[in-house]
């Protein structure tokens, strides 16, 4: 028997929050990112076509980016909302970082 942990099949689903200036607000329950877009369910009804400063935690890293809200989906009492990353403001620090339009700026990741 190995002492090793298994590994997961499915990577777990980022964490991603709305910027405010210096403050951050955890509204979102990720349920799918896939491409450039952000399934979301969350008690705030976004205004479809509204723009985020959103912050995205992935495998270690962060990125920084601007979301559009593209529509809202499902029933009322399981409303998703999707959100397409449109501009990567930020590249994080680290390997698993999301990528965005344009790629990490600059070969150290930083722009």
């Amino acid at each position: 028997m190995s002492g090793r942990p298994a590994r997961s099949s499915e990577a777990s689903p980022p964490r991603v929050v709305v910027v405010d200036g210096q403050a951050e607000h955890e509204v979102f329950d990720v349920v799918d990112f896939s491409g450039q877009v952000l399934r979301v369910r969350s008690a705030f009804l976004f205004e479809v076509g509204e723009e985020l400063s959103i912050r995205i935690e992935r495998g270690g890293g962060t990125a920084d980016a601007l979301a559009r809200v593209r529509a809202h989906t499902g029933p009322d009492d399981a409303r998703i909302t999707e959100l397409e990353v449109s501009e990567l403001v930020a590249p994080a620090a680290g390997p698993a970082a999301p990528t965005g339009p344009g790629g990490p700026g600059g070969r150290d990741g930083a722009r």
